[in-house]
């Protein structure tokens, strides 16, 4: 089962703010089945199981309770996946745009994941039913370096370095505004944004520690690329340590300017390396992904204007 929390920003009927809330998320359901949560006690306000025309008052903690979707939902889905290592315990792919690495409740289909279960090979199963072989994510704008793990053991022992930080990954960004500083480390906890549970902020409350080192590569008039290098790996980290510093990626939908969300190619965020000690061999491998045209000629055309 999977819980989602939230504080209701608005008022009316428990059904209709559901359905509001919902149109907001990945997860999308309609009034009827909102009614049959409801119905079957899978909703409750302020910790009270609530019936279909309860009327929910502003700041009201709501709570659902969602059926958690299986494999057997899943549908295996070929499609081309750019292999840049592989042998017979890991994989590690160049995630393109637009790709969403696993399933959801709401979101089925055309994942890396579904992609993955057509490929005749197993995975790993540490992280669940959803998310073989998964041992860690980008978001579906971000481009580049993922690992893949076909077995538990490989699987335990690449989760071990990002812990103990042995896995490096090192990301490229262009960002807003002109980062003075050559070199910065933004060492600021991230938590889930209370207002909007889409997005994660930097708050001393119910948060983790989060490390993102930055080196500036080239300055342009309004924008700086830089290189951000990972030390602990929370939810859009990058993109909401970006944020917090008033340099957000462009083309970042959530944390982005207004004029970011009409960015057709999306955010600039690349996960360009990933440098890690082979879990059998014990040797270190270092796989880099080249950056998307696009990104490559969005840098063209800012270095064209100077």
């Amino acid at each position: 089962m999977n819980k989602i929390t939230f504080v209701a920003s608005t008022s009316g009927r428990i059904d209709k703010v559901l359905v509001a809330y919902f149109a907001t998320t990945a997860t999308i359901f309609s009034r009827t089945k909102i009614q049959e949560l409801i119905t079957q006690n899978q909703v409750q306000v302020n910790d009270q199981f609530v019936h279909q025309n309860y009327l929910v008052q502003v700041n009201d903690t709501i709570t659902v309770t969602l059926p958690s979707p299986s494999t057997t939902n899943l549908t295996p889905m070929a499609m081309p996946l750019t292999v840049l290592y592989e042998d017979d315990v890991l994989l590690v792919i160049d995630k393109p745009n637009n790709l969403v690495v696993h399933p959801a409740l709401g979101h089925l289909n055309d994942t890396l994941v579904n992609a993955l279960i057509a490929r005749s090979e197993d995975w790993s199963t540490v992280s669940g039913e959803l998310r073989p072989g998964i041992v860690h994510r980008i978001d579906r704008q971000t481009t580049g370096t993922l690992i893949i793990a076909k077995n538990d053991f490989i699987h335990h022992q690449l989760q071990e370095q990002i812990q103990t930080k042995q896995l490096q990954r090192r990301y490229l960004a262009l960002v807003h505004g002109n980062i003075v500083e050559t070199q910065a480390k933004i060492d600021a906890p991230i938590g889930r944004d209370p207002q909007d549970r889409k997005k994660m902020v930097v708050t001393a409350k119910n948060s983790k520690k989060a490390v993102t080192n930055i080196l500036v590569i080239e300055r342009f008039n309004d924008y700086t690329y830089i290189e951000c290098e990972l030390e602990t790996g929370r939810t859009h980290q990058i993109r909401a340590h970006l944020k917090y510093i008033n340099h957000p990626v462009v083309g970042d939908p959530l944390y982005g300017t207004v004029a970011d969300k009409k960015e057709s190619f999306g955010q600039y965020l690349h996960a360009y390396q990933l440098t890690f000690m082979h879990p059998i061999t014990n040797l270190p491998i270092t796989v880099s992904a080249a950056l998307p045209l696009e990104f490559e000629n969005k840098l063209a055309a800012l270095r064209t204007k100077g």
